[in-house]
């Protein structure tokens, strides 16, 4: 009780039960976490209308920065906690860079001195003149309610001299950002020296709460306007605000002592109910006729505005008690469910068959999810786990593609793909590698060296078949290191699909993983494995296209592709004959041959475009001595004797088939050129678009589908029982375990005794 018989404002038996009941409140509330959140209050207003002031009367101490021009520039969520043993004013602040909070500062009129100096700081690093980011503060004290008040720099409208001319409008969005969220009540503060019709920031009052559902309006600074009021008519209509503020708006009037020589929180308690005495004692004899008190009386003081506060915040809590009740005891049966589960796991920790059991339960999960990312999974995000073709080039051990010196540029290349759709455009990618290989310039020495062997060996086709050997050997050196990048490209994807699956197995609530969890050397084993099956694909891959490509490029099958009149070659792949620059002895004599025209694609010659051998003249048979003997022209023999050894003049006869043979060599260059590299693109064609992307899918895909799991886990589970225990022996593993299931039995123990508490809690309030 007060001097004057009063209640006191601060400690009264009801102040106490209720102050107890908003601790409790706030123990479930911190206890569930933001599924219940803690009312807050916000307040908002104009520069000096008072929100400091109001903060320091519901803290029941002074702290706040006494300079008028630096003011509140930063907001500050103070964080109150009724403590009946804190009888002195237990306050720390929060760091600027973590949730810790720093040691208490005493006394606790230091305070305002540290929100300055952190309040300067951090403003001289950002170079603002206001910052967004809070202060927190937690003040512990016995004469403080439960509750969170969030103070806001003033509305201003124009800048100070040397401040951005931004910072009227960064006031505003900040202040609009603290008065958003539904659960805050929003204490609007105008001086009532302002006229209703005046008020310059009602608007934003308007803007975030329209309909004044958790708005309260107070009129500061109210035994300013006291000496304007001579009747009762002239208070009564002030009060009211008829016409000026929304229905729902009630406002209230409140003055607060100005001497700021109250440093006591004592003296400073005590001088707020005086000043709410002077009030209502001013109004009911000063002013002729009073005013309609029953009306207007319990909006009047601070005393009044803190217990309508109280009482609002406590029906907003007992309108939620039957909801979080509900929430309440859905959430401590889960976490009960946890400590089974986490009880379960220690004793699996110790026991090999449970290990065993859920090493293989692993297994298979995994496989199936790789399975599933390349069957066209859509859980995992592409913005995390998939990746553009640049991105996958550069993830691999064979980023370029060989014998490809243009860009290879796929269709979906900047798409973040994975799994199958990336296994797709890695075939495209190939094939489009392949498209771009050109058939090289061919040395007319190695022409010649070929043809003349063929000759050597007396074999039949002679140009023909040195087009045919000479394809055959260039498609061999060309596309079988593009096939072994193939392999290895795919083999990377497929690498990456476990990287995927791991982190997704990661978020599942699996309890086989959450058992496996702390081992990591189990974890490196199954990579391990996994990526050896890899390899063992990718070099049997390898093989494959190898056998491929050697059947592609047999004598047989070139042969069989030299018999094709109307094969169909793709636009792409028709680069031309090749030709070399110079005096080179194809293009004596003749024009160069058209890009499509080919030596197997011409008509056979008719009687009329054939050349017979001229008959020998009698001065030729007689140039040889033996009479009458006959000598063919073109080999150099005696027709009449075989043998080359009784043959004579045969120095003359062999140059002259020698320089026969030449001319044959000379005239065929550009048509072998031509018809090797028209060869070389069926090989490719044949290869690269039909032979490659199904046994490259057979190869990779079917045994990932059919045998991966099984695979697995004969690696890793067809072992003794110590050395597969040597995979679960993870130093600390049963201790981190044993610390989970401690955690959740104390916090299940918490959240039923929170819930048994709140049952009760509607009776307190």
């Amino acid at each position: 009780m007060t001097a004057s018989g009063e209640q006191d404002l601060y400690d009264n038996a009801d102040a106490k039960i209720r102050y107890e009941a908003y601790s409790r409140l706030q123990a479930a509330a911190v206890a569930h976490g933001e599924s219940l959140p803690i009312p807050e209050i916000v307040a908002i207003g104009g520069q000096s209308d008072g929100k400091s002031s109001l903060l320091e009367a519901f803290l029941g101490f002074r702290f706040n920065v006494r300079e008028v021009e630096m003011g509140t520039r930063r907001p500050l969520i103070c964080q109150m906690v009724h403590d009946p043993t804190a009888q002195q004013p237990r306050c720390r602040i929060q760091d600027e860079d973590s949730e810790e909070y720093g040691p208490p500062i005493m006394p606790e009129t230091a305070v305002a001195e540290e929100i300055k100096l952190r309040t300067e700081k951090h403003l001289q690093q950002t170079g603002g003149t206001v910052s967004a980011k809070p202060i927190v503060m937690r003040a512990e004290y016995a004469y403080s309610p439960n509750l969170t008040i969030v103070d806001t720099p003033g509305f201003i409208l124009k800048a100070r001299k040397g401040e951005a001319d931004t910072t009227p409008d960064d006031i505003l969005s900040m202040v609009k950002a603290q008065a958003q969220p539904p659960h805050r009540l929003i204490l609007f503060l105008q001086q009532s020296s302002v006229e209703w019709c005046s008020s310059l920031w009602m608007h934003v009052i308007q803007e975030v709460d329209p309909n004044f559902q958790r708005t309260v309006v107070v009129a500061s600074k109210f035994d300013n306007r006291l000496k304007e009021f001579a009747e009762r008519w002239e208070v009564d209509r002030y009060l009211s605000a008829t016409g000026y503020l929304h229905p729902n708006a009630k406002p209230f009037f409140v003055a607060l002592p100005k001497d700021r020589s109250l440093t006591a929180s004592s003296e400073w308690r005590q001088a707020i109910q005086q000043v709410d005495s002077a009030v209502l004692s001013h109004l009911r004899t000063e002013v002729a006729g009073g005013f309609d008190e029953d009306q207007f009386g319990s909006r009047i003081g601070f005393a009044n505005l803190k217990m309508w506060l109280e009482e609002e915040l406590a029906r907003r809590y007992r309108d939620a008690a039957p909801a979080t009740l509900a929430l309440l005891q859905e959430r401590c049966e889960g976490v009960a469910a946890e400590l089974v589960a986490a009880e379960s796991r220690l004793q699996a920790a110790e026991d090999v068959t449970s290990l065993r059991r859920a090493a293989m339960q692993h297994v298979f999960a995994m496989a199936n999810h790789v399975t599933a990312l390349l069957n066209g999974a859509t859980d995992p995000d592409p913005s995390q786990h998939g990746m553009t073709t640049e991105e996958e080039r550069a993830s691999s051990s064979k980023p370029q593609w060989p014998a490809v010196h243009g860009p290879v540029r796929p269709q979906n290349a900047s798409l973040r793909l994975y799994g199958g759709a990336a296994f797709e455009r890695c075939l495209d990618e190939f094939q489009e590698a392949a498209h771009v290989v050109q058939f090289p310039t061919v040395a007319r020495d190695k022409v010649a060296n070929v043809l003349l062997a063929s000759k050597g060996r007396g074999a039949a086709g002679g140009p023909a078949h040195t087009a045919q050997d000479l394809a055959r050997s260039i498609a061999r050196e060309l596309l079988s290191p593009l096939l072994d990048t193939a392999c290895c490209r795919l083999a990377s994807l497929l690498r990456h699909a476990f990287d995927i699956a791991a982190d997704s197995q990661q978020l599942l609530q699996d309890p086989s993983h959450d058992t496996l969890r702390p081992y990591v050397a189990f974890h490196a084993a199954l990579r391990s494995a996994y990526h050896s099956f890899i390899a063992h694909l990718e070099d049997n891959c390898k093989s494959l296209m190898r056998h491929h490509l050697e059947a592609a490029t047999s004598e047989f099958a070139v042969t069989a592709l030299a018999g094709m009149e109307d094969l169909h070659v793709d636009d792409r792949t028709d680069i031309g004959v090749t030709s070399t620059s110079g005096d080179g002895f194809e293009n004596a004599g003749r024009e160069p041959m058209h890009p499509r025209e080919s030596v197997i694609d011409r008509e056979p010659l008719r009687e009329s475009q054939m050349t017979v051998p001229e008959t020998p003249s009698p001065d030729m048979l007689a140039a040889g001595k033996g009479g009458g003997r006959r000598r063919d022209f073109l080999s150099g023999r005696n027709a009449d004797n075989p043998s080359p050894t009784k043959a004579r003049g045969r120095p003359q006869r062999n140059a002259t088939a020698a320089n026969m043979f030449n001319d044959q060599v000379k005239n065929s260059y550009g048509t072998i050129c031509g018809t090797a590299e028209k060869m070389f693109n069926r090989i490719r064609q044949g290869v690269t678009c039909h032979a490659a992307p199904s046994s490259l899918k057979s190869a990779f895909l079917e045994p990932l589908s059919s045998k991966l799991a099984s695979q697995i886990s004969i690696d890793l589970l067809a072992c003794t029982d110590e050395e597969f225990m040597a995979m679960f022996t993870a130093a600390g593993a049963v201790a981190v375990l044993e610390a989970r299931r401690d955690a959740l039995a104390r916090r299940v123990e918490g959240l039923v005794r929170c819930k048994n508490e709140f049952q009760e809690l509607a009776r307190c309030l």
